[in-house]
């Protein structure tokens, strides 16, 4: 019986060697040890309007940079100008209230915590061309 199992591990190990000799990378051939070239940091456009939306419940993006706006467990930078009670006095969009809610829909006091690490959904936007090919075409505007 012991046999069975060294040889089912065995198979396995094989497989999954295999499945990993197909995956490609971004990185393409660089070996995941050596450390990549620093890329170039892209432009994000000066501060500009909302931008447009293409489907239905897309997060918002973010119209300016988010370079220097620290988001750790213990602080959020976005919400120094996106907080309902800060924006106001900013003029910034504020925080939609589903931020607000957990998972059970019940209504908190601050953010909550699946929502609190804005950067997750809200991505600022840069200067670049694509990485890979992108044929996604949106069925209308929303958000304008």
């Amino acid at each position: 019986m012991k046999g069975k199992y060294v040889v089912s591990a065995l198979l396995a190990a094989v497989v999954s060697v295999a499945a990993f000799a197909e995956v490609t990378s971004l990185r393409g051939d660089q070996p995941i040890g050596d450390n990549n070239e620093v890329a170039t940091i892209k432009q994000v456009p000066k501060m500009q309007g909302r931008l447009a939306l293409d489907f239905v419940h897309q997060p918002p993006l973010v119209p300016h940079s988010t370079e220097h706006v620290q988001i750790n467990a213990s602080n959020n930078g976005c919400l120094a100008c996106h907080d309902v009670d800060k924006t106001r006095r900013t003029g910034a969009p504020r925080v939609s209230p589903t931020h607000y809610m957990d998972g059970n829909n019940k209504i908190l006091a601050e953010v909550a915590p699946r929502r609190y690490f804005c950067l997750q959904c809200h991505v600022p936007q840069v200067d670049a061309e694509p990485i890979v090919e992108n044929t996604f075409e949106p069925v209308g505007k929303f958000g304008q």
